[in-house]
């Protein structure tokens, strides 16, 4: 089985409460390792309500994440 496929099967099995944009099922930060990924990912590539709502998803279940303003 080739790795892509296997992430792949992952992925679809995780709970929309795994993904900081659940309804997209995009970021999945089921992990605090995916959820650094996830605002690297959507810092590069995310519109800036989806940073929001990223960083937001983030701190809400790591709240060691949370940025120091």
């Amino acid at each position: 089985m080739s790795k892509d496929l296997s992430d792949n099967d992952n992925r679809k099995k995780l709970k929309e409460s795994s993904f900081a944009l659940p309804e997209q099922r995009k970021y999945p930060i089921p992990d605090i390792e995916h959820a650094r990924n996830a605002l690297a990912r959507v810092a590069q590539h995310g519109t800036a309500e989806e940073k929001k709502q990223v960083r937001s998803a983030v701190e809400k279940k790591y709240p060691s994440l949370k940025k120091d303003d």
